[in-house]
């Protein structure tokens, strides 16, 4: 880190101000977009609720791939559109 003086503290104090501005509006965007990805997807419990069948169904169903799906990680996403009109 570069030493700096007294008479740059102000400087210092409106730039350390303006980065953390920055990390708050991207927080701020990112969360956004999960809870509009959330509203997109159905939670397992959910997509079994709408299928009226048990919680274990849908895994099953997956697996011999009976049902849309998207697995980015380890969890099953289920996209309500393709299950629904909107």
């Amino acid at each position: 880190m570069n030493q700096f003086g007294f008479d740059k503290l102000p400087e210092i104090v409106r730039q350390l101000f303006e980065k953390v501005e920055h990390i708050e509006a991207m927080l701020v965007k990112m969360q956004k977009g999960r809870q509009q990805n959330d509203e997109q997807h159905f939670t397992i419990a959910e997509a079994a609720e709408y299928l009226n069948v048990t919680v274990a169904a849908p895994y099953a169903m997956t697996s011999r791939r009976l049902i849309p799906f998207n697995k980015p990680g380890k969890r099953l996403y289920f996209l309500k559109t393709d299950w629904t009109n909107g």
